[in-house]
């Protein structure tokens, strides 16, 4: 009688088959929720143009590319986030020591991408639209900031502090700048506003139009400006200027001293020399913080007012 042979390795095989294919089926939702677990999350946040931007749960490297967000992203104590800005971005000094990546209106799009940014930030009045759109097809977050008026300054950046998370700091920074508002509004209520021509570029002659937030901002600083526009940068020939006849110049420069030597030779210049306020010498220098929509929006407002009311401040014009 034949004995039948037992194939104990091919049973065994199939035994082992089997448990493997029991513990591989077990461990399967584990390892899908350790994977899920490790996925980094996603927010969507609206910026201020009303777009739609998708955002890591927690932004840990942030590119600027207009001055004002680079003194907000400082201002909210985020620097050590901020891996690269613009070549014109510096304010604070330690602003300039960061990575550069070109111009705001010509960012460099390969420099930007190797610095793997979580958001690159700009603002809509003076990034381009085409550099939003080149970094969104890279897949880069863009948010933008969009503000109009002193108090929207404000209330951007107090946004801004709760997409970046930094809330706290949002909260406190928008507290001191609404308080130094008041106090201003407190010491010129009873003084007239002045008439003021404010001056963006000599040649061609340019100026601010009504709904920019540099005209708001004369008139917490107790002006108002002659330039009635809908155009947001106005230019104007000098006949037309000489016309408005402005009680004051504005001009802005992080130099005061260059500028009133400009000054003295536009002074000299035929229809300037025509203007009561050069003839007066009715001359008022702000740093560049005036020219930028952040942080220091209101150091500009307390630096225009002290000079064209000396009356309350008690100093001499």
């Amino acid at each position: 009688m034949k004995r039948r042979r037992h194939n104990w390795g091919s049973g065994f095989a199939r035994t082992a088959l089997a448990f493997l294919s029991i513990a591989i089926a077990a461990s399967a939702p584990v390892r899908a929720r350790s994977q899920a677990s490790s996925a980094p999350a996603v927010r969507e946040v609206t910026d201020e143009t009303g777009r739609l931007v998708r955002l890591p749960a927690q932004v840990r490297r942030i590119v600027s590319l207009a001055p004002s967000l680079t003194e907000t992203v400082y201002a909210l104590g985020l620097e050590d986030k901020l891996v690269g800005d613009t070549d014109y971005c510096d304010y604070p000094p330690d602003a300039a020591k960061k990575h550069k990546v070109g111009g705001a209106i010509n960012p460099n799009m390969e420099e930007i991408a190797a610095l793997k940014p979580d958001v690159v930030l700009v603002v809509k009045s003076l990034n381009r639209l085409e550099t939003v759109r080149a970094l969104e097809q890279l897949g880069i977050p863009v948010y933008s900031a969009d503000p109009h008026t002193v108090i929207g300054v404000i209330e951007s950046m107090k946004k801004l502090s709760e997409v970046l998370g930094a809330e706290p700091a949002g909260a406190e920074l928008e507290k001191k700048l609404r308080d130094r508002l008041a106090a201003m509004q407190t010491k010129l209520k009873d003084s007239p506003s002045k008439r003021v021509f404010f001056v963006v570029w000599t040649e061609p002659l340019q100026s601010i139009g009504r709904k920019t937030f540099i005209a708001d901002l004369l008139t917490y600083s107790g002006a108002t400006s002659v330039v009635d526009s809908q155009q947001d940068w106005p230019k104007y020939s000098m006949e037309e200027a000489v016309l408005l006849q402005p009680e004051y110049l504005v001009f802005a420069s992080s130099h005061s001293e260059n500028v009133k030597n400009d000054v003295e030779a536009l002074a000299t210049k035929p229809g300037w020399s025509a203007m009561e306020a050069i003839q007066k010498r009715k001359i008022a220098v702000v740093s560049d913080a005036i020219n930028r929509p952040g942080p220091r929006i209101v150091d500009a407002v307390e630096e225009l007012a002290r000079q064209i009311h000396p009356e309350v401040f008690g100093g001499k014009n």
